[in-house]
């Protein structure tokens, strides 16, 4: 687990080589397969030097969950473990990691109805509202949600809805899904500067990659504004870019503020809910893979 830019893929790659092991997509974006270039997925190259798993395996018309996410991951490692290699998870969602270590509540699957018309107030009211709403019905799950964070907000009221009680209650009669003797975790903490211009940098290399080549196609497909993969760092601002609406150096100064900020939130997440796993500072990919091979010891 780490922050976006922090070379995640790097070093599990090498991991991969090292150890004769398999990667697992732990990333909720990089499921989807329209924005490879946008998402940071492995290149045809990295992808060539190792098996990778759960990348680019759901249409971005889909709505993808962790429940999903799990049950998919799960039988990747079960098919990895079969061959003999080694699973080596890589990402940074911290809810999928979450999902695997400590387990996912068993809540009802969407219904249709109740969604749509949650759905059709968030487009009157706004997402805000619906937070707000959130917040006095359920505050333990509104305060760990974003007030735009449209479609967490309306699958939380939905299961209140559907269900009479909170998706935090749910979560909280959980069991894990990995006995704690199964895994190994590791964070990269880099320093947060440096991982700002990194991330910069990144997404100027983005563009030159074919990003906007990218995101124009995405657009042509004019899928619903409220799925996941519509809100990739960068795509709404990019889009912009396209529709004549910003310049292209409005729509890279939107797209690198709004990647480091989901950084520092990872940052967050790191802190509060992952406090006993083992950090590595360190920015050299050698170090790093010492580092993990001395957990393994």
């Amino acid at each position: 687990m780490g922050p976006t830019a922090s070379g995640k893929s790097a070093l599990a790659l090498a991991l991969a080589e090292r150890l004769g092991g398999e990667i697992v997509n732990t990333d909720s974006m990089q499921v989807y397969r329209d924005l490879r270039v946008l998402t940071a997925r492995p290149s045809v190259e990295e992808e060539a030097r190792a098996p990778h798993h759960l990348y680019g395996h759901v249409d971005a018309a889909e709505l993808y969950s962790t429940g999903r996410w799990l049950s998919d991951a799960l039988a990747a490692i079960a098919a990895i473990r079969a061959r003999g290699a080694t699973p080596i998870l890589v990402g940074g969602t911290g809810l999928y990691f979450k999902a695997l270590t400590q387990g996912l509540a068993d809540i009802p699957a969407a219904d249709p109805e109740t969604r749509a018309a949650l759905r059709e107030r968030e487009a009157r009211e706004g997402a805000p509202a619906l937070h707000a709403e959130l917040a006095t019905r359920d505050p333990q799950t509104a305060a760990r949600l974003e007030p735009n964070d449209a479609p967490r907000i309306l699958r939380a009221l939905e299961v209140l809805q559907t269900t009479g009680e909170s998706i935090s209650t749910l979560q909280a009669n959980t069991k894990p899904a990995l006995a704690a003797d199964e895994w190994r975790g590791l964070v990269l903490t880099p320093d947060r500067e440096k991982l700002y211009a990194t991330i910069n940098a990144r997404f100027d290399a983005m563009l030159a990659a074919g990003a906007i080549e990218e995101v124009r196609a995405f657009a042509a497909r004019q899928l619903d504004p409220a799925l996941p993969a519509t809100k990739a760092h960068g795509a709404p601002a990019l889009r912009a870019y396209l529709a004549g609406e910003i310049t292209l150096e409005q729509a890279a100064e939107i797209g690198t503020r709004d990647t480091r900020r989901y950084a520092k939130r990872q940052f967050t997440w790191i802190g509060g809910q992952m406090s006993d796993w083992p950090r590595v500072a360190a920015e050299a990919l050698d170090q790093r893979v010492a580092a993990a091979l001395d957990l393994l010891a």
